[in-house]
């Protein structure tokens, strides 16, 4: 018997193992080991997740070597404990580790808040304070990462962009920090979506892919998988994703969001897979059990927070809780059932984590049970009585970022300490972004919140990393980050996928696929990309002071897209009378203006919450200018090329023979006045690129993707669609769910 230093057998050092150990092999052998008793058989059947000797990874502390048997002694006290022995049933070593921390360590546990890596991939002192000092072992990554980094400017929340290599060394540096600490506990980093096409990522949303393989954003993925009628595309895409994060060490996710598309003017629609319950359930499903392989276990590539329980879609009039002014969550057609079925999927097959989501249910009541109205990381209701007790979720329950400090809705005059004791007695495990582990030992000092509902959130917490084997190996090879990430396999799926997700909604007259060798004026689209595929090209926007005409061209193909104008936005202020005080802007749910609600509003000690809308969306009084005419007319949202632009390259070459390919990052409506349904050809993208694109313009691929939500053929049909219901009726419906032509 003897224990070695380093993980690698070149250099390991063998030393005597004291005495005292042979306690330990009388124990061993009548309790546990290969030899445990055979009353222990059921419960080993279901809970040991490691059969055979894992691939052990230290750098601190050392080795310990047992009977052929490899062991790390992460609180190098010489002896195999409990909670070392891979051989154990996870519950046994989650018991064990539990009983030798401290309530200081065990609410250090319930912490989660943001860890960037510094420029070229260093850890900052803050790393170093926040897992010796308050004892954390869960945390955000922000970074994006890149193939060519360049540091500086407004850092900010993200952090500065690293190489692959550069964020897998961080990850390794963490670990190496963790290992060091007095019970050796892993860190668990988890991140936003990063695989998608995104040309305007909000940091605390979601990141931009930067190196990572380019997939379509969420609505693509589930109208690819409808042309497929199957989830093969899923599936794809989730093996991708998660070689590439755990290349890196990130092997925790905040999503995917289980949401449904059911309120067009939510902004972040952009995230959400489909308004069809039944679709997302089998995409959630799909998503752990591919992502994770089910239940957690030392192959899971990275285990899952769904988001955003019990259904994050229904805000009423489409206002987010990020900011003071979109805090109601309504159901005003009786779905709230409906959107419980892919949390449901989820948890049936076996996801790891729930996050539930800021909004407070108003006036709501699901089988004899009105929910009080706060937050839902607060209400006992929601996370113990339903999420636990009627739907039988296991796992940890994860709060959104900010519930503490920040969006505490419902609970917005109680104090700091309050809030922390209102989620943990309600249910929630971990607070995301709160880093005082204090707050949470005075708690239980002053008998607001026990010790045992710590331990067991300890306990919860704890099982992630067991199963996901970070005990034995938490490190990655970070030399070989970058041959993972993005690699041109990678990218071949990523590209057959986004192809797939294109959905052709109008094609007049077969205009489409475009003829060879016609010519083409491009807008929107790079003139370059048109040119390979044979065809003569005007590039429209060549000339920003002086457009060149359209008239006399076979075709003119023109990308469309929607996003906010942060210049705009950006100058939004809660607490100026000429943007959140200014009383021509009428919040019709209050009376009052726009940013009455937030706290620097009611208390000016308080620095204003919602300022610069910095999450996303358009000025809260033109969230319902979703139709083409009225965002044309508004002053936050932003159509590329205008609507003008369009309308008049319509009129010079023929409305017959425009081919508009529109981004649907929401449910925009294509209303009479705009006049782009005269369009000959119109496809529906959710994030492509130019190739693939092409490759469907041009009859390279039959287009055979399927609208993942319906589409409104007026606008009053969006203002008037009650938040918790799919669709409109079929007066008001241009394309149904599920819709999609082809060539053939």
């Amino acid at each position: 018997m003897k224990f070695c230093k380093t993980e690698s057998a070149a250099n390991r050092q063998a030393v005597n193992l004291p005495l005292k150990l042979l306690s330990w092999l009388i124990s061993s052998s009548l309790m546990g080991g290969s030899l445990m008793l055979a009353a222990d058989a059921a419960e080993v059947k279901q809970d040991v997740l490691i059969a055979k000797q894992p691939v052990l990874s230290a750098r601190v502390k050392n080795i310990l070597s047992l009977d052929g048997q490899q062991f790390k002694d992460l609180n190098n006290n010489g002896l195999l404990d409990t909670y070392e022995d891979w051989q154990r049933p996870v519950s046994q070593r989650v018991d064990d580790l539990v009983s030798k921390m401290t309530l200081e360590e065990k609410a250090g546990l319930m912490l989660i808040d943001t860890l960037n890596a510094d420029c070229g991939g260093t850890a900052s002192q803050t790393a170093v304070d926040y897992i010796n000092q308050q004892r954390m072992n869960r945390f955000i990554l922000r970074n994006v990462v890149k193939a060519d980094p360049v540091c500086g400017g407004e850092i900010g929340w993200g952090g500065d962009p690293v190489t692959p290599q550069q964020m897998a060394t961080f990850t390794n540096t963490i670990q190496e920090l963790s290992e060091a600490t007095r019970l050796g506990i892993p860190a668990l980093f988890k991140s936003n979506a990063r695989n998608h096409y995104e040309k305007d990522a909000r940091v605390g949303i979601n990141e931009a892919a930067g190196a990572f393989t380019e997939f379509p954003k969420e609505a693509g993925l589930a109208a690819a998988a409808l042309g497929e009628n199957n989830m093969s595309v899923i599936e794809d895409f989730a093996k991708v994703m998660g070689d590439e994060w755990k290349a890196i060490g990130l092997r925790g996710m905040y999503g995917y969001m289980a949401d449904l598309s059911t309120e067009p003017r939510w902004y972040r629609v952009h995230e959400t897979f489909t308004e069809d319950a039944d679709l997302n359930a089998d995409i959630m499903k799909t998503l752990v059990k591919t992502l994770q392989g089910g239940p957690l276990n030392p192959d899971s590539a990275v285990a899952l927070t769904m988001k955003h329980f019990p259904g994050g879609g229904p805000q009423e009039m489409g206002l987010d809780p990020h900011y003071s002014h979109g805090k109601n969550q309504v159901y005003p057609a009786g779905n709230f059932a409906y959107h419980l079925k892919p949390f449901m999927a989820a948890i049936d097959a076996g996801v790891s984590s729930v996050m539930p989501y800021y909004g407070v249910p108003i006036n709501v009541t699901y089988e004899g049970v009105k929910y009080e109205q706060v937050g839902m990381a607060f209400s006992k209701q929601i996370v113990t009585d339903l999420l636990r007790g009627k739907l039988g979720f296991k796992g940890y329950v994860n709060s959104d970022t900010g519930i503490i400090n920040d969006r505490g809705w419902g609970l917005e005059n109680k104090t700091v300490p309050e809030r922390v004791a209102a989620a943990i007695n309600g249910g929630t495990d971990t607070l995301s972004g709160f880093h005082d582990k204090q707050t949470i030992i005075d708690l239980v000092k002053a008998g607001l919140v026990t010790e045992e509902r710590v331990t067991l959130a300890a306990k919860r917490l704890l099982q992630a990393q067991f199963e996901l084997g970070l005990f034995e190996n938490p490190y990655v090879d970070a030399s070989k980050a970058a041959a993972t990430i993005g690699n041109d396999a990678h990218r071949a799926i990523g590209m057959d996928i986004q192809r797939k997700s294109v959905v052709l909604l109008q094609n007049k007259d077969n205009v489409l696929p475009l003829k060879a060798g016609a010519s083409v004026y491009a807008m929107g689209i790079a003139k370059s990309d048109v040119e390979k595929y044979g065809y003569v090209v005007t590039d429209g926007a060549a000339d920003k002071a002086s457009r060149p005409s359209a008239a006399g061209h076979d075709y003119a193909v023109i990308r469309v897209e929607v996003t906010t104008d942060k210049t705009v936005t950006g100058a939004f202020e809660s607490n100026n009378p000429a943007s959140g005080l200014d009383k021509k802007h009428i919040n019709p749910l209050t009376g009052k203006t726009w940013g009455s609600q937030d706290r620097c509003v009611l208390d000016s000690k308080q620095k204003c919450l919602d300022d610069k809308l910095k999450f996303g969306g358009a000025l809260p009084w033109e969230a319902n200018n979703l139709s083409f005419t009225t965002m044309a007319a508004s002053k936050s949202w932003k159509i590329s090329p205008s609507l003008e632009t369009i309308q008049a390259i319509m009129k010079e070459v023929g409305a017959e023979k425009t081919v508009l390919s529109v981004y649907f990052r929401q449910p925009y409506v294509l209303d009479e006045q705009s006049g782009l349904k005269d369009a000959g050809a119109i496809v529906a993208g959710f994030g492509v690129s130019n190739t693939a694109l092409l490759d469907v313009l041009s009859g390279k691929f039959n287009p055979q993707g399927k609208m993942p939500f319906a589409l409104a053929n007026n606008l009053q049909a969006v203002i008037d669609n009650q938040p918790d219901m799919p669709g409109y009726p079929a007066k008001d419906t241009l394309y149904p769910y599920g819709f999609g032509l082809s060539y053939k």
